[in-house]
């Protein structure tokens, strides 16, 4: 018979099958959970869940009671919650016990810094959609799964992302509308055979990546024994994405804008820095008055923006790698030469602006810049044609190009079309700038990061950093799975992976 422990800081039972419940002190307490626990019956290996809490701020921070959805969280609210996780070796604690105590402790002491994911969403009479700061708190789950091993996990051939990562996470396909209701946040810890994965699902219309990871790396450098926060995030509300507009829902709240249901595969493709710059190189190989321009420079740097200009022509490494993603896929789709392909590229507006925003404002400061091409275009030109599209575009988004797109969604307030609605589409989000190999709780970086199902459809692709760093960059891709087959046999792509 499996037996589970349900956990609170004073109280340690084991139980067969039954669900014990205890009151406890803040900012802990054990929730009823709304479906039974059959440990009797579940076979050892299941992954089943072990007890389930809400954690609250252990300390109450001077914050408005209320934070206003600005123009950029707004359109968040028919997508899914952020699932992203680490996966990290096995933990030195002696016990379950004392990990999952552990790790409670160091949620409370971070969400007193982040008082608006221990809140709910409300709408007011005039239809503004606020944060209330109400420390209502944030679902804590810890899960086992005993048969999982970080070789299954992280094979080393290039298989799909197996899919036990699914599980690891809290509010599948919930729509971040439902924060009226439900947590902002949850996180989930479960126990595998020889690792731990930390899986955090956060509500998409209070945070973007920025904001996700400022606060997952507070929550390891608190668990790691930090006494104090080393990035306080900006509450500040007063920005270029503060707005009058009202977005209107119909009743019961907006639906998701892509099914969900069709079949995909998902993989990583790993890119070593030499293979970055061997695509910089390339891309940036232009005729110029009948010579070649192969100027190239360190795989990090990136065109300033000043105005919407670019002080450099150069086309970076990311984009480059867009591009040849771009194309790859494309060519992988086997479309009509007639037809139009997009490329979706989400940007941080925070330091695109002429007065520019706190590099830690908490809240979605993204806007999506999309680049439209004809297939037979993109396919009969070079690479630098297609990188140079997408450059093109992400060095004009500056200061007079965010306040255009603010002015356009307010003259017309709308939902963000999450999906592939015509087959050609491909959505890049995430960043490999965001610093999630930082995330060390206390024994050691780690051995992967890893996404749930939210926000996945055919065409959507996350950039991830290389584990080892060093400007190397992890593409999560997720396609149909005719078109992944046709990627992996794609070698002008596929000669860049290791």
């Amino acid at each position: 018979m499996n037996r589970a422990t349900l956990v609170t800081p004073n109280l340690y039972k084991y139980l067969p099958t039954v669900l014990l419940l205890s009151p406890s002190p803040s900012p802990f307490s054990i929730s009823q959970l709304p479906y039974p626990i059959f440990l009797a019956t579940m076979p050892s290996s299941s992954l089943f869940i072990v007890s389930k809490s809400t954690i609250y701020p252990n300390d109450h921070q001077s914050l408005n009671n209320t934070l206003k959805l600005s123009v950029s969280d707004l359109p968040m609210l028919s997508c899914q919650y952020i699932q992203k996780g680490v996966l990290l070796t096995q933990s030195p604690f002696e016990s379950s016990i004392s990990l999952i105590s552990h790790l409670e402790i160091s949620l409370a002491k971070t969400l007193a810094h982040f008082p608006p994911l221990a809140g709910r969403l409300i709408t007011d009479s005039q239809g503004y959609v606020y944060i209330v700061c109400n420390d209502a708190g944030v679902d804590f789950v810890h899960a086992k799964a005993p048969h999982l091993n970080l070789s299954t996990l992280v094979p080393q051939n290039q298989a799909d992302i197996p899919i036990y990562f699914r599980k690891f996470f809290q509010f599948d396909s919930t729509l971040s509308y439902a924060g009226h209701n439900k947590p902002l946040m949850a996180i989930q810890v479960t126990e595998l055979n020889d690792g731990v994965f930390i899986g955090c699902t956060m509500n998409h219309a209070v945070v973007d990546g920025t904001s996700f990871w400022n606060f997952f790396n507070t929550f390891a450098e608190f668990s790691k024994g930090e006494k104090k926060i080393s990035r306080q995030p900006s509450f500040n509300r007063k920005t270029v994405f503060d707005s009058p507009a009202v977005l209107k829902f119909p009743d019961g709240g907006p639906s998701a804008t892509f099914s969900g249901d069709e079949p995909i595969r998902e993989k990583i493709f790993h890119f070593s820095r030499e293979a970055i710059l061997k695509l910089k190189y390339r891309a940036n190989r232009t005729a110029v008055n009948g010579k070649v321009n192969g100027k190239i420079t360190p795989v990090n740097d990136e065109p300033a923006l000043k105005n919407g200009s670019a002080t450099a022509s150069e086309i970076s490494s990311f984009q480059s790698l867009s591009g040849q993603l771009w194309r790859s896929v494309t060519r992988a789709r086997k479309l009509d030469g007639n037809k139009t392909t997009t490329f979706r590229m989400a940007v941080n507006c925070r330091h695109r602006l002429e007065q520019k925003m706190e590099p830690l404002y908490f809240g979605n400061a993204i806007q999506s810049i999309p680049t439209v091409a004809y297939v037979k275009e993109l396919l009969s030109n070079d690479l630098y044609w297609s990188a140079n599209q997408l450059h093109q575009n992400v060095v004009a988004h500056g200061d007079f190009t965010v306040r255009r797109g603010v002015k356009d969604w307010e003259s017309n307030p709308r939902l963000f079309p999450l999906g592939n609605f015509d087959g050609a589409m491909i959505t890049m989000g995430s960043s490999p700038r965001f610093p999630m190999y930082d995330n060390d709780f206390g024994w050691g970086r780690p051995v992967a990061v890893r996404s749930g199902m939210a926000n996945k459809f055919d065409g959507k692709i996350s950039a991830f950093p290389g584990r080892e760093g060093n400007g190397t960059v992890d593409l999560e891709v997720v396609l149909a799975p005719e078109t992944m087959a046709g990627l992996e046999e794609d070698m002008e792509f596929m000669q860049y992976v290791s």
